[in-house]
C-alpha cells in the first residue's frame, strides 16, 4: 500500500484536514489514566478472554471473562458488551454466573437456526452458549476432571441466559486441562450439518460432533509434539479460509501460555486441511498470530452476515505474565482491535494476514498530512500511516514532554516495539524489553494505532503484526520519523 499526496480542505465540522503541524493541538482525554478511548475495556473489575463472539440481528456480542469483584484473576463469570459497529461498546449485566458445577471458563456462542439443540423453537431458535465449567473445589481435592463442558441458552437475542438443566453435556475423561470450546457449524459429505467442537487439552486440541449441541462424540486430535509446546494449549479456533489462488484451506489457532516468542502468553498458527475430524498441517514450521507480547486468547464471531465475507477476530490485550499488575486501578485489561484475518502468499508459502476491521476507519476524527519529520499528536488516540521508502530499515519515535520515548523500527530483518523508555516499567521485571519480529519480504507501509495504554504496529496492512501495552506517565505528543519513512498521515480518534 502507498500512500499517495493528496489535497486536503475542510469539508465538515467533523473532518479536519492540515498540512502545517502549528495548527494541530493536543486535546486531552477526559478519561481516567491509561484508560483506552476506543478500545473495550469493562467499567470496574477484571477481564481476561474474550467469549462467546456472536453476530445476530445488527449487533455483535463480545462475552468475557469477568471478575466484577476485583482488578485481579477471580472467580470467572461471563461478562458482556454489544456494539452495532464494533467502535463503540454498550456493556451490559454479567450474562453467565457460577453455579455448584463450578465457575464459567472461556467458550464460543453459536446461533442454532434450525433449533437443532430444542432450546428455542422453531419461529424463535436460540444462541446457544457453550463454555467450560471449572470445579474449584474437585481441584482443591486433589480431583483431574474438575473441568467440564456446559451449554446455556438465549431466546432472547442474548439479552437474557438459562443454563442447560442437564449439564454438563461433555464429561471430563480424566485430563486436567479440558476446556475451551469453539464451536462452530459445518456441513458433512453427505449434505447433513453438524456442530464442530475444538477444544483444547493438555497439549493438544481434540475435535468433537455434535447433531444437537448436547451429544458430542470425539472426532480425533491434533498437535502432540507439533508446533510450540513452552506451555498449555488454549483457546483454540479452527476456521476455513479462501487462499489466494481460491483453494479451500483450514486455519487452527492455537493460544499458549507461557511459551510465546516474547515470554508469557502468545497465539500460534497451523494451515492445513481438515476432513472427518482430522487437522493435517501443510508444515510443522511454528508461525505467531502476533509478534507483540500483548495478544492472547483470540477467537472470531459467528454468524456474520455472508455478504460480510471476512473472518472478524478479536483478542486480548495483555499478557499472563503481568496482567495482573499493570497499574491501572479500577480495570484491568482491554480486548484488541477488532480485526480481519485473511491468508496471503510469501513465495509460495501461505501466511495469516491481521487487518484492522475496515469499521476502524469511520473512527476518524480529523486527518493531517504531515511533510516534515517530526510532527505533533492531536490526542492520545490515534492513527498513524506512512511509507517505507528502504528496504533495510526504517525508525519512527514517540515520544512525550518527559523524555519517555516509544520506538518502532526495522533493521536486518527485524521489526521491533522497543517500550524500554515508555513510562512505567517497573512493576514486572520483563515488562521493560524491546520485542522483534521477522520479516523476510518486503516492507511498505506502516500503519499505527495509538490509544492511552497500547501500541498495534501493522506492517503492510497486516502482514506482520505487534501489539504492546505501555503505560506513559504522560500521553504521547509528538512523531518523529527518523529513516525509512515518508508521507506521514496523522487521523485523530478521539
Amino acid at each position: 500500500m502507498k500512500i499517495r499526496s493528496l489535497l486536503f480542505f475542510c469539508l465538515s465540522s467533523l473532518f479536519i484536514f492540515s498540512c502545517s503541524q502549528q495548527e494541530i493541538k493536543f486535546k486531552p482525554s477526559t478519561l481516567e489514566q491509561f484508560r483506552p478511548s476506543y478500545h473495550f475495556s469493562p467499567a470496574k473489575g477484571w477481564m481476561n478472554d474474550p467469549n462467546g463472539l456472536v453476530y445476530i440481528d445488527g449487533e455483535y456480542h463480545l462475552f468475557f471473562q469477568y471478575n466484577p469483584d476485583s482488578t485481579v484473576w477471580g472467580p470467572m463469570h461471563w461478562g458482556h458488551a454489544v456494539s452495532k459497529d464494533l467502535l463503540n461498546w454498550e456493556e451490559l449485566p454479567i450474562a453467565l454466573f457460577p453455579d455448584s458445577l463450578g465457575t464459567i471458563f472461556s467458550g464460543s456462542a453459536v446461533y442454532d437456526a434450525e433449533n437443532s439443540s430444542e432450546l428455542g423453537t422453531k419461529n424463535n431458535p436460540p444462541l446457544v452458549a457453550i463454555f467450560t465449567y471449572h470445579n474449584a473445589i474437585q481441584e482443591k481435592a486433589g480431583a483431574v476432571d474438575f473441568q467440564t463442558q456446559g451449554i446455556a441458552y438465549s431466546v432472547d437475542k442474548g439479552k437474557t441466559w438459562s443454563k442447560y438443566d442437564a449439564n454438563p453435556v461433555l464429561l471430563n475423561p480424566g485430563i486436567r486441562d479440558f476446556r475451551d470450546p469453539k464451536v462452530t457449524q459445518i456441513t458433512k459429505a453427505n449434505g447433513i450439518n453438524a456442530w464442530l467442537m475444538t477444544l483444547a487439552v493438555k497439549d493438544r486440541i481434540q475435535f468433537y460432533e455434535s447433531p444437537n449441541l448436547k451429544d458430542w462424540a470425539l472426532l480425533g486430535e491434533f498437535g502432540q509434539g507439533v508446533g510450540a509446546h513452552g506451555g498449555v494449549w488454549e483457546c483454540p479456533d479452527l476456521i476455513p479460509m479462501k487462499a489466494p489462488d481460491g483453494s479451500q484451506k483450514w486455519v487452527l489457532l492455537v493460544s499458549m501460555n507461557p511459551g510465546g516468542p516474547q515470554k508469557g502468553s502468545a497465539t500460534q498458527y497451523f494451515i492445513g486441511e481438515f476432513k472427518e475430524g482430522l487437522f493435517a498441517p501443510d508444515d510443522t514450521m511454528i508461525r505467531w498470530l502476533d509478534y507483540g507480547p500483548d495478544n492472547y486468547a483470540g477467537v472470531t464471531w459467528a454468524n456474520l452476515p455472508t455478504d460480510q465475507d471476512r473472518n472478524l477476530w478479536i483478542g486480548w490485550m495483555s499478557n499472563w505474565d503481568y496482567a495482573k499488575v499493570v497499574p491501572t486501578k479500577t480495570w484491568r485489561s482491554a480486548t484488541t482491535l477488532p480485526r480481519e484475518i485473511s491468508l496471503f502468499d510469501v513465495d509460495g508459502t501461505l501466511l495469516l494476514k491481521s487487518t484492522p476491521a475496515r469499521e476502524l476507519e469511520n473512527l476518524r476524527k480529523a486527518t493531517y498530512s504531515i511533510s516534515k519529520n517530526e510532527s505533533l499528536l492531536p490526542s492520545s488516540a490515534v492513527e498513524i500511516l506512512a511509507d517505507v521508502t528502504s528496504d533495510e530499515v526504517f525508525s519512527l519515535m514517540l515520544s512525550n514532554e518527559l523524555g519517555e520515548e516509544l520506538t518502532v523500527s526495522k533493521e536486518m530483518g527485524l521489526v521491533t516495539v522497543d517500550r524500554r523508555k515508555a513510562g512505567k516499567i517497573n512493576f514486572n521485571r520483563d515488562f521493560a524489553a524491546a520485542h522483534s519480529a521477522p520479516m523476510s519480504w518486503k516492507a511498505e507501509s506502516i500503519r499505527i494505532f495509538l490509544d492511552a495504554s497500547s501500541i498495534e504496529v501493522f506492517v503492510n496492512d497486516g502482514e506482520l503484526v505487534l501489539t504492546s501495552i505501555l503505560f506513559p506517565s504522560s500521553p504521547w505528543k509528538k512523531v518523529t520519523l527518523n529513516q525509512g519513512l515518508d508521507a506521514l498521515q496523522i487521523m485523530d480518534l478521539q
